[in-house]
């Protein structure tokens, strides 16, 4: 049997209501598809069974792993405060739970926190612990999330690249259904682009309501700030974070855009107006290490190659 791994401990830090959270499932952060499969054909017990003879057995890698591994390193920045955290919010109970626990100390995570919730949805403990996005392939427990009105999506199967080298966080966001809500796609539906176009246009200077992402957009945007004073400061500073925005909207519906930014106080490092142009063609130059969008015709032309969330929300969601 292989020796287990060392206990970390705890730091202390920013409290968890001051700190950007991310919540994530066993099933985005590791690649569970062997035990799973277990579970699906020979049940309950033969899965506890799986898992407890494999305790020690490291899991690969999930297509949520490269995105939270740099998401905590954020916290390099800022030791003392450390303002970032991922907490573990898992179907599984404490006993099968053990060989994540111990996947997780194998590659250095620095997460401490966990619920092992016994074949439960995880998505009521969203709040409790300041969460503002919550990963998972199980796409019951996503929607579940969504519809309670908490921030989650569901990782779609993708090839795992992750470079220790490259330490820059990138993230890309759709907007409509995403950072904002469905109020412009409801529009497009209902008509056509003509339409939508004379409605943003008309509305421009109004902001759009908020999105399922918008709060983690803005808490990142708030750590962008700080990078960006850190490299004022160091010219040798290597930024941690890049944040895009990956829309299929044409610059004629632009400024409708620019006015929500503007009032959230937030700008992206990159915005691309594709004017209906496959997205991909842009995210396999950006090489983001994890995409959101709510229409999964968008992910799919991407599955593969780009990390990717689907967010089922709004009037075209697909899911």
């Amino acid at each position: 049997m292989p020796c287990k791994p060392t206990i970390g401990h705890a730091a202390m830090g920013y409290p968890i209501e001051k700190k950007l959270v991310i919540a994530v499932a066993s099933s985005a952060l590791f690649d569970l598809g062997e035990a799973d499969e277990v579970f699906r054909n020979e049940g309950t017990e033969k899965y506890r069974q799986f898992q407890r003879e494999r305790k020690y057995d490291v899991l690969p890698k999930g297509v949520a792993f490269p995105f939270i591994r740099r998401f905590l390193n954020l916290n390099r920045a800022y030791p003392e405060q450390e303002p970032v955290e991922v907490v573990l919010l898992s179907r599984n109970d404490p006993d099968t739970g053990q060989r994540v626990f111990y996947s997780i100390q194998h590659y250095g995570l620095n997460i401490t926190r966990a619920a092992f919730l016994g074949g439960k949805s995880p998505h009521p403990y969203i709040p409790a612990f300041n969460v503002s996005l919550f990963l998972s392939a199980n796409a019951t427990d996503v929607q579940q999330a969504i519809e309670a009105g908490y921030p989650a999506g569901m990782v779609i199967p993708s090839t795992i690249t992750d470079h220790e080298e490259d330490a820059e966080l990138r993230i890309a966001f759709d907007f409509d259904g995403v950072l904002a809500d469905d109020e412009a796609e409801a529009v497009f539906r209902q008509g056509d682009l003509e339409q939508f176009q004379a409605h943003e246009l008309q509305k421009a200077d109004i902001p759009h309501n908020p999105g399922p992402l918008s709060d983690l957009f803005k808490k990142l945007a708030a750590f962008q700030q700080l990078e960006m004073a850190k490299e004022q400061q160091d010219a040798n500073y290597q930024r941690l974070l890049r944040i895009a925005i990956v829309t299929a909207r044409n610059i004629l519906a632009s400024e409708r855009v620019v006015t929500t930014l503007n009032s959230w106080g937030v700008m992206p490092d990159e915005t691309f107006f594709l004017g209906g142009m496959e997205k991909v063609r842009i995210l396999r130059q950006l090489k983001p290490h994890i995409f959101f969008d709510d229409q999964l015709t968008h992910l799919e032309s991407a599955a593969g190659d780009i990390p990717s969330v689907h967010v089922p929300f709004g009037v075209r969601n697909d899911g």
